[in-house]
């Protein structure tokens, strides 16, 4: 089987095409940048996408721009490249998703939401992979709530972290059966707090930092404190956050921190 990847160079991306490799499909990496061995294409103008869908039996959709251009790039690209593929006759388009966003008022997940009405209204056979958080999004969020000396977290924020190779994992199996039709959920094995998460990072980190503890305002941090990004259902993954923090930062996440309130 031949699969299609496009954002093969994003942090999914780049986790999923050695594991597709492995399970033995042959994989087309998409760019709109040239790169050696890659396809050419760019959603936003269209260039490139019926020669990158040429011969190819399923796509795995995972470009995004989460910046001013999103729309052009999520929802109408997804337009140009499932039309493409339609006409090509592709047989699989699975599109990775995020939990949560439809429930979480989020500029980012709205259009995303839109991009899979694109996906289910295309005519190719397909599957939405809503998948939650990465560890990578918490890591970055701590980083830069530190810069200025303490960790200041909202400690009931809650999240279910799921490490990027199960989603790969995931998605090579989905990609080994027929196109489900609906949403699929993929999450981590674990629903954690912030205040929960926060004191394993600080000393992966090998930081002493004081972690402080602030309630946040507003209605976004309100959906993501009240369960907006943890899944209703589907399948988990394995690796746990101790595990992504020991993997980036080579040593254990044990809490050694307190966590003060202000």
């Amino acid at each position: 089987m031949t699969v299609l990847v496009t954002g093969a160079s994003g942090t999914l991306g780049t986790a999923v095409t050695p594991v597709l490799a492995a399970a033995g499909f042959q994989i087309r990496p998409m760019s709109r940048k040239a790169r050696p061995g890659w396809v050419t294409a760019d959603l936003v103008t269209g260039a490139g996408l019926v020669e990158a869908v040429h011969g190819v039996d399923a796509i795995v959709h995972l470009a995004s721009s989460p910046g001013r251009k999103q729309r052009e790039t999520d929802v109408e690209g997804t337009r140009r490249l499932l039309a493409a593929a339609a006409t090509a006759g592709v047989r699989h388009a699975l599109y990775v998703s995020i939990v949560g966003i439809d429930r979480v008022p989020f500029g980012y997940y709205r259009a995303k939401l839109a991009t899979e009405a694109v996906v289910r209204e295309a005519g190719v056979p397909f599957t939405i992979l809503r998948a939650t958080q990465f560890p990578s999004l918490v890591d970055t969020l701590f980083t830069v709530s530190s810069r200025m000396g303490p960790l200041i977290v909202d400690p009931r924020l809650r999240m279910q972290p799921v490490h990027v190779h199960d989603v790969a994992q995931r998605i090579a199996g989905l990609l080994g059966e027929p196109p489900t039709g609906q949403v699929v959920e993929i999450a981590g094995p674990r629903v954690m707090t912030f205040a929960e998460m926060a004191g394993p990072w600080a000393a992966a980190r090998g930081t002493r930092r004081p972690v402080w503890s602030v309630r946040l305002p507003g209605g976004l941090v309100r959906s993501v404190r009240e369960g907006g990004l943890i899944s209703t259902g589907g399948s988990t993954g394995t690796r746990t956050w101790d595990d992504y923090l020991a993997e980036r930062y080579g040593r254990s996440a044990e809490d050694g921190s307190t966590v003060q309130g202000t």
